[in-house]
């Protein structure tokens, strides 16, 4: 963040500008993200920026509450839900304020039932919009691409996910490490949480193992962030308006289709192929083949449909097609949008796996001209 944070909030032609969005990621409670973001906010202060806490989360942590000395807090907005009430953050008080910069903890966060935006993430989105600059706080096991190497890696299924477009659409995203030794010092200390949550924690969640991998997840997935943001501008910089004679011949551009059903399985499906299109820098889309539209249940048509809306989530270009012969229909709509690699699942042996399974056959044999990727359902 600059100190263009204190300029007027209009673009050059006069229009709302959008605001930037800085993420302090990292890969669990404890490690410094908070501490850091309140840091880089009295910085700006310290040179005239005009810095507001949007919603700020001590747990109690004493080091990082005296780092918010000074900084004015938007107070929350209280509502009562279920015989309770909740704080959460009050967008519309922040954009009355209209501050160059606003600061918002824990972006992953489910608000509750009431509040305008269902996640406040969302109402991040309308702070740049009105053309406020953010930072905020992320560990790296709430990005939804990760949810299912997450879950496997510590047992534990992260509720609070936030769509990897959102992430890649930052601005700048600094990554807050701290070995797992460290960490677990932290905790022992007390400095984390009180000493029975910390004993808990770390033989739940916070064991070595868990934090080590999570630490490993954080550091490849900001590897991968500086490397793709790196590429475009080398793309750009050598892209020219027409080949040359003798010009190397184009890459190839990857395009990813993912092919849903009704299963469970297919989150993990979208979650996977999502995963690599974004790390291939590629297109992706999702398809279902309908063979008999009419004869679906309700509950398959609800199961389908919150497939669709999942990966319309991640900003995944969805299709439903309908077609007696679903391998065939899967192959032709493949080759019409010039897919190089096709995801399909496979489970157990249900009636609809077997089914599923002879279809898997069949599109490997359609479609030799193309990369096929068969995921298998894991349980654990």
């Amino acid at each position: 963040m600059s100190d263009s944070a204190s300029s007027l909030k209009t673009d050059a032609v006069g229009g709302t500008r959008k605001g930037r969005l800085k993420i302090f990621l990292g890969y669990a409670a404890g490690v410094g993200k908070t501490y850091q973001m309140l840091d880089e906010a009295q910085e700006l202060r310290r040179k005239g920026v005009d810095v507001v806490v949007g919603y700020f989360e001590p747990h109690g942590r004493q080091d990082t509450i005296a780092k918010t000395e000074g900084l004015e807090f938007i107070p929350r907005r209280k509502i009562e839900y279920r015989g309770s009430v909740f704080e959460e953050m009050d967008v519309d008080a922040v954009l009355r304020r209209g501050p160059a910069v606003c600061l918002v903890d824990e972006f992953a966060h489910t608000n509750v039932p009431g509040c305008a935006g269902l996640k406040r993430w969302e109402d991040v989105q309308a702070l740049l919009n009105a053309g406020i600059d953010v930072l905020t706080t992320l560990n790296v096991q709430h990005l939804e691409s990760l949810n299912d190497e997450v879950w496997h890696i510590t047992g534990v299924r992260v509720r609070e996910t936030v769509p990897d477009w959102v992430v890649d659409a930052a601005d700048e995203v600094v990554l807050v490490d701290l070995t797992a030794e460290a960490l677990q010092n932290r905790l022992h200390r007390g400095v984390v949480y009180t000493a029975d949550k910390a004993k808990k924690a770390m033989e739940n969640f916070f064991t070595e193992s868990n934090l080590t991998a999570l630490r490993e997840l954080a550091l490849r997935h900001t590897a991968h962030e500086v490397e793709g943001r790196l590429s475009d501008l080398a793309a750009k910089a050598r892209r020219a308006p027409a080949a040359r004679p003798g010009a190397e011949p184009p890459v190839r551009h990857e395009r990813i289709l993912i092919c849903l059903t009704e299963r469970p399985s297919s989150a993990v499906l979208i979650r996977r192929g999502k995963r690599v299109a974004d790390y291939l820098h590629a297109d992706c889309l999702a398809v279902h083949v309908e063979r008999s539209p009419n004869r679906r249940d309700d509950e398959r048509k609800a199961a389908l449909e919150k497939h669709l809306t999942f990966a319309r989530n991640l900003h995944i270009d969805t299709h439903v097609l309908h077609g007696a012969n679903v391998a065939r229909t899967i192959v032709d709509f493949a080759r019409q949008q010039n897919i190089t690699q096709i995801y399909l699942g496979r489970s157990g042996a249900s009636s609809l796996s077997k089914l599923m399974g002879s279809t898997v056959h069949r599109v490997v044999r359609l479609a030799r001209d193309r990369e096929i990727t068969v995921v298998a359902e894991r349980f654990r």
